[in-house]
């Protein structure tokens, strides 16, 4: 007789769930078949049905968990008419500026140099990935199909994905470290110039940090060689990792790899994509009147990217509202406006992507209807 599966130790759950959801966002291959599982399911099928139940269920238990965090923030709906129009003009500017940048990361990784097949692919899928629970890969499984509907190969397309993905989320990975130098510094910014400044600062570091792990071995095999120590002290009741300086080493070789010599362009449009979300985040406490410290800011956003990686809500909803308010009152920020804050950036980063997958699948779809009134326009030959 088989025996019963063992439950899941109590220990380091969120930390085994967190490494769970790094690894699946690092396997971008793994993610598309996945997501192309999900995608070509019929609900009639047993099995797919039983999945459907099963993400449902975890996502209401844990949309119940936080339902706070989110009734929170969403009662605070009425108080976005303490940010001035020329506040959310301001934000809905620099989350244009974060797509554009993440456009042009994946239009370099792709190596096709049409815009619309990338626009248009980012904007669907990144739209599924908020609203079907567990999504991220249903929504990078769609991406890849409308990219080869679009004439791309399957390949290639693999290939570049993947290092978009990985230096997207490697640069949010190493923001926390870079923002230890703007802690230490200390002081509060009284205004949004310095706030930017310090933020831009931290950036820049981080880009030259970029260039020398990206084109040198020793550099990165020592951080991951203390990346791996920290993390094996820290969760010793977890399985120790062993091989994550090599393996970081050859996850860079593929990156630099399939980029080729625009692999810096890439990388400062990967700095540029997180760099403009996070000055959506201080655009919205700057627009409140609050002048907490950059650096307890920046790790609180990065915070919130990670939490949003967790596979059990769409989008992180709920993990997100919840992390990046309580950060950022730990930040220094009064309870109430770091609910405020936290909708209002939400709003542009979360919320209003939503509708933009409609403008994703119409622009798909442009070419062909174009192709299809020309020639319904030619005059019949002879």
């Amino acid at each position: 007789m088989n025996a019963a599966p063992q439950a899941e130790p109590p220990h380091g759950r969120v930390g085994d769930r967190l490494e769970r959801a790094i690894e699946q966002r690092a396997d971008v291959p793994g993610e598309l078949t996945r997501g192309e599982r999900a995608l070509e399911s019929e609900p009639a099928k047993r099995g797919s049905l039983r999945r459907t139940i099963f993400w449902l269920a975890i996502s209401a238990v844990s949309l119940y968990l936080v339902a706070p965090s989110v009734i929170a923030a969403f009662g605070s709906w009425h108080q976005i008419e303490r940010l001035s129009p020329a506040w959310l003009v301001a934000m809905a500017a620099l989350q244009g500026a974060a797509l554009f940048c993440l456009w042009v990361l994946q239009l370099l990784s792709l190596h096709d140099g049409r815009w619309q097949p990338v626009i248009a692919s980012q904007l669907a899928g990144n739209a599924l990935a908020k609203i079907a629970p567990g999504g991220g890969a249903m929504g990078t499984a769609l991406q890849y199909r409308m990219l080869v509907e679009a004439g791309l190969k399957r390949g290639p397309v693999v290939a570049g994905l993947t290092a978009a993905n990985l230096l997207a989320f490697g640069v949010v990975l190493a923001l926390p470290v870079f923002a230890i130098p703007a802690i230490l510094r200390g002081g509060v910014q009284r205004d949004l110039l310095n706030a930017a400044v310090a933020g831009l600062i931290v950036f820049v570091v981080l880009f030259v940090a970029g260039v020398v792990l990206l084109s040198s071995d020793r550099p990165l095999l020592w951080l991951g060689t203390q990346i791996q120590r920290v993390r094996n002290r820290l969760r010793r009741r977890a399985e120790p990792l062993s091989r994550l300086p090599q393996r970081l080493v050859g996850e860079r070789d593929r990156i630099v790899g399939t980029l080729g010599p625009r692999w810096k362009r890439a990388l400062a449009a990967a700095l540029g994509r997180w760099g403009f979300d996070f000055g959506c985040l201080l655009a919205a406490l700057r627009a409140l009147d609050a002048v907490p410290r950059v650096g307890l800011v920046l790790l609180a956003f990065c915070a919130a990217q990670v939490l949003a990686q967790i596979p059990l809500t769409p989008g992180g909803l709920g993990f997100v509202e919840a992390g990046l308010t309580a950060t950022l009152t730990l930040a220094g920020v009064p309870a109430g406006t770091a609910v405020v804050a936290t909708f209002a950036y939400r709003l542009f980063a979360y919320w209003l992507q939503m509708p933009l997958g409609l403008v994703g699948l119409a622009l798909q779809r442009a070419p062909a209807a174009s192709a299809r009134r020309a020639a319904g326009a030619d005059p019949p030959a002879g």
